[in-house]
């Protein structure tokens, strides 16, 4: 369940990304051919790309692809390090739940307040919205991970839990 979701998320945010983009190649060609961009594109970008960061977390923490740093640890034993990928995923759950929690604050303030950009007029808590659900989907991921160990070794060499 947790990899469909995750696999979903990352795919909405290639989405946006695709979109970025799309988006940006044509502000760009216009720009160099016929002297005219895209009104807001930055704004949009801007958006999308707090969005898609969001989205890609989940997916990114459950196939543990994130940075490790494991110069005084790479000679451990390998239960030693198990030990401190579960508390590196637990300091990453608290971490990323915090994120959605404020994500969500501000999204309500941003909707209660009725701010926009400033050329578009696009609602701001549209790039909230999809962070909230991906930074707590991955704090769920990281927590899961915590309690059960790890379904797939890291990319530093070390044992799965």
């Amino acid at each position: 369940m947790l990899e469909r979701l995750a696999r979903l998320s990352a795919l909405l945010a290639g989405a946006l990304v695709c979109f970025m983009v799309l988006l940006t190649s044509v502000s760009i060609i216009g720009r160099e051919t016929i002297g005219r961009t895209i009104t807001g594109d930055f704004e949009l970008v801007g958006l999308a790309t707090g969005a898609a960061v969001g989205l890609f977390m989940p997916l990114c923490q459950l196939h543990r692809g994130n940075i490790v740093v494991d110069v005084f640890t790479s000679r451990a034993p390998p239960r030693f390090n198990a030990l401190l990928d579960r508390i590196g995923a637990l300091l990453l759950a608290l971490t990323c739940a915090l994120l959605a929690w404020r994500a969500a604050l501000g999204g309500l303030s941003s909707w209660n307040s009725q701010s926009t950009t400033m050329l578009l007029g696009v609602p701001e808590w549209w790039a909230y919205a999809p962070m909230v659900p991906g930074f707590a989907l991955t704090a769920v991921i990281a927590l899961h991970q915590t309690l059960f160990g790890f379904d797939r070794p890291s990319h530093h060499g070390g044992e799965a839990a």
